[in-house]
C-alpha cells in the first residue's frame, strides 16, 4: 500500500499552522492565510528533503575544504492553480534550484449536483526518472490529483512521486492508494478528515483555499 505521512499526527509547530488556516476568524486576513499555507510547504519540503538521495560534495571555504552531502537531483514541484500557489511558494523556497510545472483543473458543476475535472493548461518540464512532488491544499475524492499526476507523467515515468496536500479526506487518500503505483509513490498529509458533502468538500476542512488566498471567484 502506498505509504501515507501525516505530519500533523504528532506534536509540533506544524499544527499551529493548521490550526490558523482552519480558523475561521483567522482566514478573514488572506495574507496571513497565504503565508501560513507557505510555512507548511516550507516544512513539507523540509521533510520530503530526508527522503532524497545525497552525494557528498567538496565545499570550498576561506579555510579550507570541506565535504557535504547534497541533493543529488533537484525535484520538479508542480502545483495545481490557483489554490496551490501559495503551497507551492513555500516548497521553492526550499528547493529554490527545483523545477517547476503547472497545471490548471477545476471542477466543471452540473446543474444535477454532479461535476466533472477539466483541465484546461500545463506548463512543465521533462519529469522521466526525476522525482515529482505535486501540491494541491486540498485532497477530497483525489480524482483531480489522479488526472493531473497521469498528465505530467505523458511524457514519461517519474523516479518517485510525492503527493502534498494540507486537509485530505480518507476517502481521497483511499482512491488515490488504488491507483497510483505502489512503488513509486508516497502521501503526504497535514491532517485527516472523515467526512465529505454530497458535493465533494472535506469537513470540517478548511473551506476554499483559493478564495480564501485570493478573493472569491465568480460562479458559473
Amino acid at each position: 500500500m502506498i505509504p501515507v505521512i501525516n505530519l500533523g499526527s504528532t506534536n509540533s509547530l506544524f499544527n499551529q499552522f493548521i490550526s490558523e488556516i482552519r480558523n475561521v476568524d483567522i482566514q478573514k486576513d488572506s495574507m496571513r492565510f497565504r503565508r501560513n499555507m507557505e510555512r507548511l510547504g516550507e516544512i513539507f519540503a523540509y521533510e520530503i528533503s530526508k527522503k532524497m538521495t545525497y552525494v557528498k560534495k567538496e565545499i570550498t571555504t576561506p579555510l579550507g575544504e570541506i565535504p557535504i552531502p547534497l541533493i543529488e537531483q533537484q525535484p520538479v514541484i508542480a502545483t495545481i492553480l490557483r489554490a496551490g500557489l501559495p503551497l507551492h511558494q513555500g516548497f521553492l523556497n526550499y528547493f529554490d534550484q527545483a523545477e517547476n510545472a503547472f497545471v490548471s483543473a477545476y471542477r466543471k458543476h452540473h446543474r444535477d449536483g454532479s461535476f466533472e475535472i477539466q483541465l484546461d493548461y500545463m506548463s512543465s518540464p521533462i519529469i522521466k526518472n526525476k522525482t515529482l512532488i505535486i501540491t494541491d491544499p486540498m485532497l477530497a475524492t483525489g480524482k483531480s490529483m489522479l488526472i493531473v499526476y497521469k498528465e505530467l507523467i505523458s511524457g514519461g515515468a517519474p523516479k518517485h512521486t510525492h503527493i502534498v496536500s494540507t486537509i485530505a479526506s480518507t476517502q481521497g487518500i483511499e482512491y488515490l492508494q488504488k491507483h497510483l503505483p505502489l512503488t513509486k509513490c508516497t502521501i503526504w498529509v497535514g491532517a485527516i478528515d472523515d467526512e465529505l458533502t454530497a458535493q465533494s468538500y472535506i469537513v470540517p476542512g478548511l473551506g476554499d483555499a483559493g478564495d480564501l488566498a485570493y478573493g472569491n471567484k465568480t460562479q458559473e
